[in-house]
């Protein structure tokens, strides 16, 4: 069956990428190159799509972390879904070579047409100790080990005799003020503070939060003034919001040295069990490699029609849109004249691009991308939010609801959108759900005790 799905005697519409753009465009144009003979081929390493502005909920415990992602087989169904990795694009003799997870055998795919879509992954620096410690939060498996990892540090923490152990423990650091680093940073505090209260070993104000900023504000995405209310109202949780601080080092994977980025002095250590990094994305790295033409970012060149352009003109069959995509804002708002990565953008690029590429197919007219920037909405836990909707700003249980509605609305697939109102409800009723599940990272731990294997070094996590 494998074989037969990895021919190459039927045209075909390769789709890099199962993430929005990916997902979207296959949606779109599956059926219409299904019924012209060809076959639309998604190669994602995951089965699924994430929608990503919903991990700091699902790390918060109000989201079911399989409702934040969308199964590309159960959803695309007139498409050819292929668990792999794109390891090179040959689009000058338009094949590709993709390999499956897990080292598994590598296969050559001939292609008509190429869409990437790709999207980005977590940027990270060559901090010491970064590496061997940091979680990001860029994936569903990442937001659902931050949840389980911060419950069970509670748990821990309540037992432990040791006032400086205690205390490790229960301070939690994340590296990054964007919208990412604001909203997981604001939800786990809101599912501690639920949790602590259900102990009786435990007060609130045993719990620590650090939040930790390179520049000199958070959330370039809304006005100065906004951005300043939301680190007031952090604060006022009791969330430690630092400014003008980089991390510097990290030493026996929990003592955090931070350095001042005005004139590069200590600013200080935290000794802390828990690291979350969310400070930037960088477009998908294996594209640098393809013949594509490629920005000094790493971005696939793309005009405003969202086909790839490169210095003599487009380049015949090969599209591109969202994160891993530099696409011109035409209306002048971008950063650089280019649209920023967001969910909002890639959503309706994905769209744009579906609708030229079968345009091109029957010679139909291309039309560019334009798409106004409506604003921007953050949760920050239950009944608290921020809004910036065409220049107008909202806080407080009203920007709370538009993000819910947004988000809601956005996630693709009504089905999707029913699961995840459904937590919500769940979650209004019953309180966050705040028990956490063991041993996610060794899931063989108990049967290895049962069966007197376990090593002696496992055997106090049990």
């Amino acid at each position: 069956m494998a074989f037969k799905q990895l021919t190459n005697d039927r045209p075909r519409i390769l789709v890099v990428g199962g993430g929005y753009v990916g997902f979207t465009v296959a949606a779109k144009i599956q059926k219409a190159i299904k019924a012209s003979g060809g076959v639309v081929t998604v190669v994602d390493p995951n089965p699924y799509m994430t929608y990503l502005p919903f991990l700091p909920e699902v790390a918060g415990g109000n989201i079911e972390s399989r409702h934040a992602v969308v199964p590309l087989r159960q959803h695309l169904t007139d498409s050819e879904i292929l668990t792999a990795r794109v390891e090179k694009i040959d689009h000058a003799n338009k094949k590709a070579t993709v390999r499956g997870v897990d080292d598994g055998d590598s296969y050559e795919l001939s292609y008509d047409q190429i869409v990437i879509g790709a999207g980005s992954v977590t940027r990270a620096f060559p901090i010491p100790g970064l590496a061997e410690t940091a979680i990001g939060m860029k994936a569903i498996e990442e937001a659902e080990h931050v949840r389980n990892w911060v419950l069970e540090r509670i748990e821990v923490a309540a037992l432990l005799k040791d006032e400086a152990a205690r205390r490790q423990a229960l301070t939690f650091v994340v590296v990054g003020g964007g919208f990412a680093g604001v909203e997981t940073i604001a939800e786990i505090e809101d599912m501690a503070r639920a949790a602590v209260e259900r102990t009786s070993l435990l007060r609130v104000s045993d719990l620590r939060f650090v939040m930790v900023e390179a520049m000199g504000r958070i959330m370039p995405e809304v006005p100065e003034s906004r951005a300043e209310s939301v680190v007031a109202h952090l604060r006022s949780r009791g969330i430690e919001v630092l400014l003008n601080t980089s991390l510097g080092e990290v030493v026996d994977g929990h003592t955090l040295k931070l350095v001042n980025m005005g004139d590069k002095s200590s600013a200080g250590e935290i000794e802390s069990d828990t690291l979350i990094w969310t400070a930037g994305v960088q477009a998908a790295p294996f594209l640098k490699d393809s013949d594509l033409p490629v920005d000094e970012r790493g971005r696939v060149r793309v005009g405003a029609d969202l086909r790839v352009t490169g210095d003599e003109g487009p380049v015949e069959g090969a599209w591109a849109a969202g994160d891993n995509a530099a696409v011109p804002d035409l209306t002048g708002g971008g950063v650089g004249g280019f649209c920023v990565p967001n969910a909002q953008h890639a959503s309706r690029q994905a769209v744009r691009l579906a609708k030229n590429l079968l345009a091109s197919r029957n010679n139909g007219q291309l039309q560019d991308y334009y798409h106004e920037n409506l604003g921007a909405v953050a949760g920050l836990g239950t009944l608290k939010g921020v809004a910036n909707i065409k220049g107008k700003s909202f806080e407080g249980p009203l920007a709370w609801v538009m993000h819910r509605a947004y988000h809601g609305y956005a996630i693709p697939t009504v089905e999707r959108t029913a699961r995840v109102a459904a937590n919500w409800a769940l979650s209004a009723v019953f309180g966050r759900d705040t028990s956490p599940v063991r041993h996610l990272r060794e899931p063989r731990l108990t049967f290895e005790m049962a069966t007197g294997n376990a090593p002696e070094k496992k055997k106090a996590r049990l």
